[in-house]
């Protein structure tokens, strides 16, 4: 485990900043304590997940399919919903179907499309995994109930700045 800091580093960054008069002083303190709050929520999720040896990355895949409705979805559709390229989507589907929590199969009307389907090991890992995500607060314990909100609809209002979604 890493000793805290005796101070917070992104505020001292802002003195360095404003002491030789850099603008956006603000911006840079924001966009670095995203970077690291992503840091410490990434660590705190896969922690919660290491019983099940799943990273974050491979548990979204996982609920991704518990969402579909027959726990099936064509690989293209999932990296597009998770917002990862083919390559990552293909090689999440490689460590699960590894894993045993899901296997590939063919689409039944198109050829070129390969499916994901949940497996009922995976169903049970995903459930058991998501006890453990809730437990763990999802990495934000030290935020009330409103703080996510608040935090969720800022972050929204960037992400729909850069359009990462259709608003």
């Amino acid at each position: 485990m890493v000793r805290p800091l005796p101070f917070d580093p992104i505020e001292e960054a802002g003195r360095q900043w404003e002491a030789k008069a850099w603008d956006q002083v603000g911006a840079m303190q924001a966009a670095t304590s995203i970077m690291r709050a992503q840091q410490i929520v990434l660590a705190r999720v896969d922690e919660a997940l290491r019983p099940w040896s799943l990273t974050f990355a491979r548990y979204e895949v996982l609920v991704l399919l518990t969402f579909a409705k027959e726990g099936v979805l064509p690989l293209g559709k999932m990296g597009d919903r998770l917002m990862l390229h083919q390559a990552s989507i293909t090689n999440l589907v490689d460590r699960l179907e590894q894993q045993g929590h899901l296997r590939r199969v063919p689409h039944p009307t198109d050829r070129r499309t390969t499916l994901a389907e949940l497996t009922p090991a995976g169903r049970a890992t995903a459930a058991e995994a998501t006890e453990a995500v809730v437990a763990a607060t999802i990495g934000v314990a030290e935020l009330t109930g409103r703080d996510q909100r608040d935090l969720h609809r800022i972050l929204r209002k960037l992400r729909a700045g850069a359009a990462d979604f259709a608003p």
